[in-house]
């Protein structure tokens, strides 16, 4: 009986050919004692396929971008290449004539070490789930309302440390700082004892924006390249002594965990949806009601999972600000963008308890603790592994698979 062939994928399969996300990966003869061979890939079911020697072995004329150690010259080539390099990519995993150049260059997951898919420029991280922020704000402020008053007219944000951007997999050492009970008299300085998770969705910049120049609603396809899982680890302790009155700073740096796969945009056309009801009518930058105007949200279903075992469901299409929404804010007053910019979502929360993409929620700040197999929580201990999958509607009833990120706890230094 023949060997099945890698480019058969099963139906069904979330990472079909109607999905096909970039990463960056390296196989053992690619590594020496002093560099590593990173190369262009894109996932189709269990395997990675070189899309940079495809190109070359094809001829193609998009060899240049393909053949790159990262995607930024992709990224940087603009809309009309991502949409015909998808195209390419497509019929060279489809058209039965060519599978002999392609097979040559397909690897099973299990043999490639995955990377950093891009370099990363600016990272920006919002706030943009209601049921997140009324949450919050009911810990916090049991006594007052639970959003600020600028909530429900702009997409809050905060400005982060792209340099602590790491792949899915590498492991997240335990944040020391400054931390400060209501009840005490003076701050500590240690390790966080309230390490927490933010399940969220991230957006990677293809294309610049000259300073100056906003960037419309309207252009959000024009700018961002695709989407991915992202993790933003928060030391609550740390970040609840800190945060006023200029918010996150050493709570947040340490570490934020990203997805070795980003799913271009226009494998997410199926998922697209229209964001929740607006309460307050917006300013005209941001209003997405406008004829004409794509729906912003994306149908993503998330689970969270701690050592393998899952606690949260939350879904993206919950979100209130939508990531067009959050391009255009991020950028209207004359802010720049760079090609490898990323924007988080902010963590995602859905209205049952089951939905919150947070430890702190779904432990109410550490006064429920949740029940593991390996015992109960109420924020991270060292050696717990936490791993957040997606999937989103693809075309024709298929699934969209998003990949996951892992991140495992390790002692602070």
């Amino acid at each position: 009986m023949p060997q099945q062939s890698p480019l058969d994928v099963p139906e069904g399969d979330p990472f079909g050919p109607h999905n096909l996300p970039y990463g960056v990966f390296s196989t053992a003869r690619d590594t020496t004692q002093d560099s590593v061979r990173r190369r262009i890939g894109v996932r189709l079911g269990g395997h990675v396929i070189d899309a940079g020697a495809v190109a070359l072995a094809l001829g193609s004329p998009y060899a240049e971008v393909l053949t790159a150690p990262t995607l930024n010259p992709l990224l940087a080539a603009g809309r009309t290449t991502w949409h015909d390099v998808r195209r390419a990519l497509t019929a060279w995993v489809t058209d039965p004539g060519h599978r002999a150049t392609v097979e040559p260059h397909t690897y099973a997951l299990s043999d490639v070490t995955l990377h950093l898919p891009y370099e990363v420029a600016d990272y920006v991280d919002f706030y943009a789930s209601e049921h997140h922020a009324t949450n919050v704000g009911r810990i916090f402020r049991p006594d007052g309302e639970p959003l600020t008053p600028n909530w429900k007219h702009l997409p809050i944000g905060y400005h982060g440390r792209s340099g602590t951007i790491v792949v899915s997999g590498t492991d997240v050492v335990r944040p020391s700082g400054q931390r400060k009970a209501p009840t005490d008299a003076a701050p500590v300085f240690g390790p966080s004892v309230k390490l927490d998770i933010e399940a969220e969705v991230g957006f990677v910049v293809g294309t610049p924006s000259a300073l100056g120049s906003p960037v419309a609603l309207g252009d959000f396809r024009d700018h961002v390249f695709g989407l991915f899982l992202l993790n933003d680890w928060s030391a609550r302790d740390i970040q609840a002594w800190e945060y006023v009155p200029l918010g996150p700073f050493l709570g947040k740096s340490f570490a934020t965990s990203v997805s070795a796969w980003v799913t271009p945009l226009e494998a997410l056309d199926a998922a697209r949806v229209a964001p929740p009801a607006r309460d307050l009518p917006l300013l005209p930058y941001l209003d997405d009601s406008a004829e004409g105007i794509e729906e912003g949200g994306f149908d993503l279903r998330i689970t969270v999972a701690i050592n393998g075992q899952e606690v949260a469901h939350p879904p993206f299409a919950t979100m209130y600000w939508t990531a067009a929404q959050q391009l255009a804010h991020m950028t209207v007053n004359g802010a720049s963008l760079r090609t490898g910019d990323v924007f988080g979502s902010g963590t995602v929360s859905g209205p049952e308890t089951a939905q919150r993409g947070s430890l702190l929620e779904l432990t109410w700040n550490g006064r429920d603790a949740i029940e593991l197999a390996d015992g109960k929580r109420t924020f991270l201990e060292d050696g717990d592994e936490v791993t957040l999958t997606a999937w989103a509607p693809g075309p024709d009833g298929t699934r969209v698979g998003l990949g996951e990120v892992t991140g495992r706890i390790v002692g602070g230094r």
